[in-house]
């Protein structure tokens, strides 16, 4: 049977595709026999913004220091095996098919989300492939994540928190910090990223509560750019690194936080190592250069074309800064967004430096906004915009409309979108 026949199976065994909960996944981990509590150490990252990215840092660190490393993230871009990593490798499709079965099997019908289930069976596989570390992304929130069932980590990470989310984790940043919290350990290391105060009050409160010590970004360790690449400067480490290899003034705090967690873990980390995970990290849709393909041979000769997966507010901030800090050349949106978020917050941030809107609806997703509804929301922000069929057909637009002259456009606003534009551009 394929990967996606049984994934299609396993999406109606709950009749919600989000519901927060441990007590499904803990009672069908006890049928597998626990392989929860027999994982290599593990690096358990949430937050709102930056979670893959300090995902990526940290897998490229510990692979640059030659240490075999399992990773756990959510969503795919454009293979679910992009979810499970084994040791450095993608999960086959064989392997995929009989994890995911014998774990629907242990499950003997019983209600599970689409996500525990998946989580069970990346347990499973990362049980029985050896390894030396385990990077795991929560899937949302953390306190009642599935990914919550790990009762020891190397280190508990938490990125910025902003408001995302909402009708899950809480309408305010207090909330959603305090369900962010929930992944910290008794005695397990607390690295905690850029934080508003508000944010920073709640974790340090459940800090406390629980007995994890904390090293927080701004005190127990900093980073900063410097004309060479980065400074990053902790309770043992003093160093001078290269630029992170992701674009974004953002990147420098999502490796530091990284960093940190390290350091937290093995001290002795050769600098070559650090140097070289930083440099070459490799995470697709952050602020994404698109070179060859298709897609960028349709703009004309001396364009940029840009894909960027970010969906929130703060995204929009931080790729904002990024534009302000480029030469100038006229940007063009190819914009898509999922209908529970607000395009229009989102819009906003990114007017200034936007000369024109497509707007597309997300292929094969229900919940995509429009493309009418996408581009009545730029419109409202002041951007010239209107609808398009797909992206090919928006860059095509685009492309008619420049004359020939060089322009740069960003794709933006949903990870699904960008899933389909690297599909789509090979």
């Amino acid at each position: 049977m394929s990967v996606e026949a049984v994934l299609a199976r396993l999406l109606a065994l709950h009749p919600r595709v989000i519901d927060l909960s441990l007590g499904r996944i803990r009672r069908l981990l006890d049928v597998l026999g626990r392989p929860h509590e027999t994982l290599p150490p593990v690096f358990h990252v949430t937050g709102t913004n930056g979670k893959g990215s300090t995902c990526a840092y940290l897998r490229a660190v510990l692979e640059a220091s030659g240490r075999r490393v399992h990773v756990f993230t959510s969503p795919h871009l454009v293979r679910f095996n992009e979810r499970i990593r084994l040791a450095g490798e993608l999960i086959s499709d064989d392997a995929l098919v009989a994890l995911l079965e014998e774990v629907e099997a242990a499950n003997a019908g019983e209600p599970i989300t689409f996500f525990e289930i998946v989580g069970a069976a990346a347990f499973l596989a990362f049980t029985r492939v050896p390894a030396d570390a385990l990077v795991l992304e929560v899937g949302m929130g953390g306190r009642l994540d599935a990914t919550n069932v790990v009762a020891k980590t190397a280190a508990s990470i938490v990125t910025p928190v902003s408001l995302d989310h909402m009708a899950f984790l809480g309408d305010t940043v207090a909330a959603i910090a305090r369900e962010k919290a929930g992944i910290l350990k008794p005695g397990c290391p607390g690295i905690i990223g850029p934080q508003t105060a508000e944010a920073a009050a709640v974790i340090e409160r459940h800090a406390a509560a629980v007995g994890a010590p904390l090293r927080r970004f701004g005190r127990e360790w900093s980073v900063a750019p410097t004309a060479a690449g980065l400074r990053y400067e902790g309770r043992h480490w003093r160093l001078d690194l290269p630029a992170p290899g992701l674009l974004g003034r953002h990147q420098y705090d999502n490796a530091g936080g990284a960093l940190a967690a390290l350091e937290a873990f093995d001290p002795g980390l050769a600098p070559a190592a650090l140097a070289a995970g930083i440099a070459h990290v490799e995470w697709p849709a952050r602020l994404q250069r698109l070179r060859r393909g298709p897609l960028a041979a349709a703009l004309p000769p001396g364009s940029e074309l840009w894909l960027d997966g970010g969906h929130n507010v703060a995204c929009a901030e931080a790729v904002a800064a990024e534009l302000a800090r480029w030469p100038a050349m006229p940007t063009h949106l190819v914009f898509a967004m999922l209908d529970n978020r607000d395009p229009r917050a989102f819009l906003r941030v990114l007017a200034p430096f936007a000369a024109s809107l497509e707007a597309v609806a997300i292929p094969g997703e229900h919940k995509s906004w429009s493309a009418a509804d996408a581009a009545a929301a730029g419109a409202a922000v002041g951007i010239p915009s209107a609808p398009a069929a797909d992206a090919a057909a928006a860059l095509a637009a685009i492309a008619a409309r420049s004359g020939g002259r060089p322009v740069r456009v960003l794709i933006c606003g949903s990870l699904y979108l960008a899933g389909v534009v690297l599909a789509a551009n090979g």
